[in-house]
């Protein structure tokens, strides 16, 4: 079983329960379709102006995560009701992000979880 961490962005806490994202990793589709088992471990917010992404990586993998995933709105927008990588997302460079939970958690960290924009495969 794999225990997944999610880091969520603070533009949409208030909008977003995250349903999608945490039915997306028990039923093991979207974003997590290439895990056998999954465990949710611990849900993050970003927040922009305290910079914190290295610190809750390493929380979550004290906590036992073992992948980390950032939600598809991070990276993506939906327009005309589907979902696009055009135009980004809410992150002005959610690469930058990633690299750097990987870096201080040495876990693997991938972008999508629900709502994969279409022809789009998460890679860690």
């Amino acid at each position: 079983m794999t225990k997944i961490g999610i880091i969520r962005c603070e533009k949409n806490e208030k909008k977003c329960p995250l349903t999608g994202c945490i039915t997306c990793l028990g039923d093991r589709t979207q974003g997590f379709q290439g895990y056998d088992e999954t465990r949710l471990a611990g849900v993050f917010t970003c927040r922009c102006a305290e910079d914190n992404v290295e610190d809750l990586a390493k929380i979550l993998k004290a906590k036992g995560a073992e992948a980390i995933h950032v939600p598809t709105c991070l990276f993506a927008n939906k327009a005309d009701g589907k979902w696009h990588l055009e135009g980004g997302g809410l992150c002005p460079d959610p690469d930058a992000i990633l690299d750097r939970m990987r870096k201080a958690s040495g876990l693997p960290c991938v972008a999508g979880t629900a709502h994969l924009p279409q022809g789009y495969t998460p890679a860690s």
